[in-house]
C-alpha cells in the first residue's frame, strides 16, 4: 500500500453494492419536530468523528440540543485545536468509539472504510448505533457492522455552516434520513430524534433508504452539478473564443451570469427562472435546450447511473485512492490551466463585493 493511502485491494475488489431500492417509488413523506423524540438520543454520548464542515455543525447542534457529544480526530488533525477551543473533549477515534452510544462518520467516504477496521469495529460498544451522514461507504460495503448493530443516516441538505447558522437562527434545513439495520428496533426513532437535533425538523425530514441516496447523490454530481456543468460552461466559453469572441465576454455569459439563472432556480424552480428571465431568453430556452442535451446526452447520463448502480465507480475511486490519486490529480491541473481560470480570476477582481478565492496549487 502507498504511503498515505488507506485502501487495500482486497476492499476494492469486494465492491458489491449491499442495499435495496424497496419503497423508492412515489412521493417522500416528510416529518417534523413533533414526529420525533429526543428523550430516545438524550442521555446517550454521541461520538462525531470528524470535526470540518459537517462534524463542526452536528457536533455544536447536537450539544445544544442537550445531547453529550465528544468529538474523535487523528493526533495529527488540523481540527483538533478548533473543536477544543469549541468546548469539546477530544479523543483519538479508537476511544471516541469505546465511549460513543452513536458514532457518527463524517468524515471523507475514501477513508472511512480504514477507520472503520482501524478505530471502530473493534471498540464499538455492544448497543451502540452507527450513523453516517452519506451512504457511500455502508452500501459499498467497506464498512460492514454486525448483525446486532443499529445503522442509520441523516444527511442534511446543505453545507455544515448553514445547517449551524440556521439551528442558531432558530431555523433549520431539510434532511434525508435512512434506517440500513433496526436491530434494536429503535434505530428509526434514533435516526429522527438525532435529525431534530441537527434542528432539522423545523424544516422538514425525508425518509429514504441507503440506495437511493447514495445513487443520487453520485449521479447528481456527476451528470449535472459538478461534471455536467463545468463541461457544459467550459464548452460554451471555447465556442465563444474559439469563434473570435472576447475571453472576458464569453466568460460573463457563460459563467458569471449562472449563478443567476442557479439563484433563481433555487428560490423557485424552473417556473420563477423562466418568468424571471426575457422573453427572448425563454425562447432560446425552448429550442436551444433540448437540442443541447439530447437523446444522446441521455442515454450517456443513463451509462453514468448504471455505472454508479453497479458499483463500477466506487470501485474506480477507490483503486485511483490506492494508486495515489494520479487521474484526478493530473485532471485537475490540466483544467486550472483553462483560459476561462485566467480571465475570470481577473474579472473578479473587478467585483468588490465579491471575497476573492482561488483553489491551492497541487
Amino acid at each position: 500500500m502507498l504511503p498515505g493511502i488507506f485502501f487495500r485491494e482486497p476492499d476494492v475488489t469486494s465492491i458489491e453494492v449491499r442495499g435495496n431500492r424497496k419503497g423508492m417509488c412515489g412521493v417522500a413523506k416528510v416529518y417534523y419536530d413533533g414526529d420525533a423524540s429526543l428523550d430516545v438520543l438524550r442521555g446517550r454520548t454521541v461520538a462525531v468523528l470528524g470535526y470540518g464542515s459537517q462534524g463542526h455543525a452536528h457536533a455544536q447542534n447536537l450539544r445544544e440540543s442537550g445531547v453529550t457529544v465528544v468529538v474523535g480526530l487523528s493526533e495529527t488533525s488540523r481540527s483538533r485545536d478548533r473543536a477544543r477551543n469549541d468546548g469539546f473533549e477530544v479523543l483519538s477515534g479508537a476511544a471516541a468509539a469505546a465511549r460513543g452510544e452513536v458514532v457518527m462518520f463524517l468524515i471523507p467516504d475514501h477513508i472511512q472504510g480504514e477507520v472503520w477496521r482501524r478505530d471502530v469495529c473493534d471498540h464499538l460498544r455492544p448497543g451502540a448505533a452507527l450513523a453516517f451522514a452519506h451512504g457511500f461507504s455502508v452500501h459499498f460495503g467497506q464498512i460492514e457492522p454486525g448483525a446486532d448493530t443499529d445503522v442509520f443516516m441523516v444527511a442534511p441538505k446543505s453545507p455544515g455552516h448553514l445547517v449551524r447558522r440556521m439551528y442558531a437562527e432558530g431555523k433549520g434545513v431539510p434532511a434525508l434520513f435512512a434506517v440500513h439495520r433496526n436491530a434494536s428496533g429503535q434505530a428509526r426513532a434514533l435516526a429522527l430524534a438525532y435529525a431534530a437535533a441537527l434542528g432539522c425538523g423545523r424544516a422538514g425530514m425525508l425518509e429514504t433508504t441507503f440506495a437511493e441516496e447514495t445513487e443520487t447523490d453520485l449521479f447528481g454530481e456527476q451528470a449535472v452539478l459538478c461534471g455536467g456543468v463545468t463541461e457544459l460552461v467550459k464548452a460554451g466559453f471555447d465556442t465563444l473564443t474559439a469563434a473570435g469572441y472576447q475571453p472576458e465576454i464569453a466568460y460573463f455569459e457563460c459563467l458569471n451570469e449562472l449563478k443567476l439563472i442557479v439563484d433563481m432556480m433555487f428560490e423557485g424552480g424552473l417556473g420563477w427562472m423562466r418568468y424571471s428571465v426575457s422573453d427572448t431568453a425563454k425562447y432560446g430556452d425552448c429550442v436551444a435546450g433540448p437540442a443541447v442535451v439530447d437523446d444522446r446526452v441521455r442515454a450517456t447520463m443513463r451509462a453514468l447511473l448504471e455505472r454508479v448502480r453497479n458499483g463500477d465507480f466506487a470501485r474506480e475511486w477507490m483503486r485511483e485512492n490506492q494508486a495515489g490519486r494520479p487521474r484526478m490529480t493530473a485532471w485537475l491541473a490540466r483544467e486550472q490551466s483553462h483560459p476561462i481560470e485566467k480571465v475570470g480570476a481577473e474579472l473578479r477582481r473587478m467585483m468588490p463585493w465579491m471575497e476573492p478565492k482561488g483553489a491551492p496549487a497541487n
